[in-house]
């Protein structure tokens, strides 16, 4: 059986927008194969919390789990895509019925149509989507867009209810061209020592 995959990252450029005040990615060689004679060498500057990512529960809590210390089942797990779309506040009641042997639900609201801008606005998130996963042994939450909170937030209710719960976080994927269903998850962070944050590789496959 061939597999389909379906890449849900960001591409990570010059142009990625990072968060406003945020360390912007960029990328280069440090030492080409003419100088080394052997390999090309590169070199990366970028904040944790850049395109596709996802947020340990440090981030937002300073006793929280730290990025190497996350548990891996969390991000590669079997997910269902919920359209949202057009909506300016989440609420439980615009979710779908969950499917059978979900553990993280993607929103895709398709509220970030341009990527090589950061959004003026996007969703509010109700909190009660985070007691609502918990009772429901949903471990993970997708979401299209750069956070659960808005930008100007300052006391993340929506992370905070997310860490109470005890629920795990995942920002930036791209689901523009895909339909709402389940699909297997691979979503792994790095193995960052006391990081509160990682860019990943995001991909769907059925």
């Amino acid at each position: 059986m061939t597999r389909k995959i379906i890449d849900i990252s960001m591409e990570l450029n010059a142009m990625t927008p990072e968060w406003p005040g945020d360390t912007p990615f960029s990328y280069e060689l440090s030492v080409t194969k003419e100088q080394s004679g052997s390999v090309n060498i590169g070199k990366l500057q970028t904040s944790t919390h850049i395109g596709t990512h996802i947020d340990a529960p440090f981030h937002y809590n300073e006793q929280g789990l730290k990025t190497h210390e996350l548990p891996l089942d969390v991000y590669l797990t079997q997910a269902q895509v919920m359209d949202v779309s057009g909506l300016e506040k989440i609420n439980l009641s615009d979710l779908k019925p969950l499917e059978k042997n979900v553990e993280a639900v993607l929103l895709k609201t398709t509220s970030w149509q341009d990527r090589n801008k950061f959004p003026d606005k996007w969703p509010i998130f109700e909190e009660s989507i985070a007691k609502w996963m918990a009772d429901n042994g949903v471990k993970l939450l997708g979401v299209d867009v750069p956070s659960v909170d808005p930008e100007t937030s300052k006391d993340l209710p929506m992370h905070q209810a997310m860490n109470q719960h005890q629920r795990f976080i995942l920002e930036g994927i791209v689901l523009d061209e895909v339909s709402e269903g389940v699909y297997h998850l691979v979503a792994l962070p790095l193995k960052i020592r006391g990081g509160e944050g990682s860019p990943v590789r995001a991909i769907l496959h059925t």
